[in-house]
């Protein structure tokens, strides 16, 4: 199979969805594979130098925080979350999609308030000069970064995820779906 053609059976969005779909799977790609490597070189400077990566705990933590938010537009439009649709065979069709509809300008604006949010406490951590405790990276650039793919998100659900609900016909998935 061709590169292209496993990007398009892996990647079904349209346009420009699909690439950044790859482009966000990629960086949380390489960050989880840094982390790994990351754990493998403390764990063994650990017990066979007795010497651990100064700093691997923060760089954990910061590893953690790029690839979850890389992943959230993604799983986001996509519509992978949780979902409970015990009503569904109760409810008629329209009212589902109504419900659908709802939820996205729901997910969307929360998505969107919580960046403007986190935005601003990133600019005050940056004007205080906030620091991790041990490597001294400045807290508020992550803080930065979770804000704008927060936005990135919720932009996702409005455009990309409203489509999927008003196209979306009628499925019954069945239990490990």
């Amino acid at each position: 199979m061709s590169l292209r053609g496993w990007i398009e059976k892996h990647y079904p969005e349209p346009n420009i969805y699909r690439w950044v779909g790859l482009l966000l799977e990629g960086i949380s790609a390489a960050v989880l594979f840094f982390l790994m490597a990351l754990t493998c070189c403390d764990v063994i400077g650990r017990y066979l130098f007795n010497n651990s990566i100064n700093g691997a705990f923060e760089i954990t933590q910061m590893g953690l925080a790029i690839m979850v938010f890389a992943q959230m537009p993604v799983i986001t439009w996509r519509g992978s979350h949780v979902v409970v649709d015990l009503l569904d065979h109760i409810l008629g069709h329209r009212i589902i999609k109504v419900l659908g509809i709802f939820s996205v300008f729901i997910v969307s604006t929360s998505f969107y308030f919580l960046a403007v949010r986190i935005y601003e406490l990133a600019g005050r951590s940056l004007r205080r000069g906030e620091v991790t405790e041990y490597l001294h990276i400045p807290t508020g650039y992550l803080a930065q970064y979770i804000a704008i793919m927060s936005w990135v998100t919720a932009a996702c659900m409005l455009t990309y995820g409203a489509y999927r609900v008003l196209k979306e016909s009628p499925v019954t998935q069945t239990v490990g779906e």
